[in-house]
């Protein structure tokens, strides 16, 4: 698809229709096929699977491979490109999950916020960010990073989930590989488990794929189908969720504490994210006074779901400290859906006693 399109008629057009066939790549299901042609064996390759990567590669400008998860995608990453004794950087604020997998790696992991300060990137193999990150929403600078990261010898990677293809494309930044969790606004319905990694090395991207091969983190072809839809509807989800989100700030200014949104010019990210993001989403954050004060807030919404997801078509709310994440115990991850805006405005309001 070219470039100079829209990013609704991108997403729409992602997969090439040809007269006689159907609107969109359809699932197939197999896992034999009659030799001599592209496909051979199930575990190795699937139609379904390069439609879906092929769209993702031609949004982010690199090469697409698919995963049933998002951590099946960073792990089978992280073990493409590190070995043993290798030092590897993380978000100290990102998902806490990675944080705890990396721990468990005969590596050398060295957290770091993700507003910085970042120390020297000498003798590091791979720079991981998550930008905007999850849940605290800070942001770093992906290009100044990858120049000071490739000036030391390192890698670079971007956990581009919460941005999504059309908010940020971290290649274009300077990044040399995207990793991502399409279960969130992707495929954008709150009913698949997915994920990818985007690279701009065709050796990493073989590398990648084979050990995607060797190690069965396939998925479905049903799944990478619904994947594959969901991604057709982004930019209409990513712009009714931005403009939610918008009101729920706007609702929430200077009446509660902690208040992030990374599109929001009162926001101390919104500088930089301005800068690199194309577009923003959804998902804010806000803190209540206590466990206690959540609780009561998410019994009393009405058309807000108490789920710990983000970037679906319903608008949700989890604590985030039950988790194990290390923020405070009254945090809120807010995501912010595709319902009427009076009705979300109206919802959250009569939730917190603000009517």
């Amino acid at each position: 698809m070219n470039d100079s399109y829209g990013d609704g008629t991108r997403v729409v057009h992602s997969v090439a229709g040809k007269p006689g066939e159907p609107f969109g790549a359809q699932p197939v299901f197999a896992s034999a096929y009659h030799l001599g042609g592209d496909d051979f064996y199930g575990r190795v390759g699937n139609p379904t699977w390069r439609a879906l990567e092929q769209a993702l590669g031609s949004l982010e400008g690199g090469e697409c491979v698919i995963f049933p998860s998002g951590m099946a995608a960073l792990m089978t990453l992280l073990r493409s490109v590190l070995s043993t004794g290798d030092t590897l950087v993380v978000p100290s604020d990102g998902y806490f999950l990675t944080r705890q997998v990396v721990s468990e790696m005969d590596v050398k992991v060295v957290e770091v916020p993700t507003a910085g300060p970042y120390p020297s990137f000498e003798g590091v193999r791979l720079v991981l960010l998550e930008t905007p990150s999850n849940p605290g929403l800070d942001v770093c600078d992906i290009a100044a990073l990858a120049e000071e990261a490739h000036a030391a010898g390192a890698l670079l990677a971007v956990d581009n989930t919460t941005a999504t293809p059309l908010g940020q494309r971290p290649l274009e930044l300077g990044a040399d590989i995207v990793v991502a969790s399409d279960s969130k606004a992707v495929s954008g319905h709150s009913d698949v488990l997915f994920g990818h990694v985007t690279v701009s090395s065709p050796e990493i991207a073989a590398r990648v794929r084979e050990l995607r091969t060797s190690n069965g983190a396939i998925p479905g072809p049903f799944e990478t189908w619904l994947a594959l839809r969901g991604l057709a509807t982004l930019d209409l989800r990513l712009a009714r969720q931005a403009e939610n989100a918008a009101a729920i700030y706007e609702l929430l200014k200077g009446r509660v504490d902690g208040l992030r949104w990374p599109g929001a010019p009162e926001d101390p990210a919104y500088l930089v994210a301005a800068q690199q993001m194309r577009r923003f989403n959804g998902v804010l954050t806000f803190e209540l006074a206590d466990k206690a004060a959540v609780d009561e807030f998410l019994a009393r919404l009405k058309v807000v779901s108490a789920a710990t997801s983000f970037g679906g078509l319903h608008s949700t709310a989890d604590r985030r400290a039950q988790f194990g994440d290390p923020v405070p115990e009254g945090l809120v991850r807010f995501s912010a859906g595709c319902e009427d805006t009076r009705d979300l405005v109206a919802d959250v309001s009569q939730a917190l006693g603000l009517v």
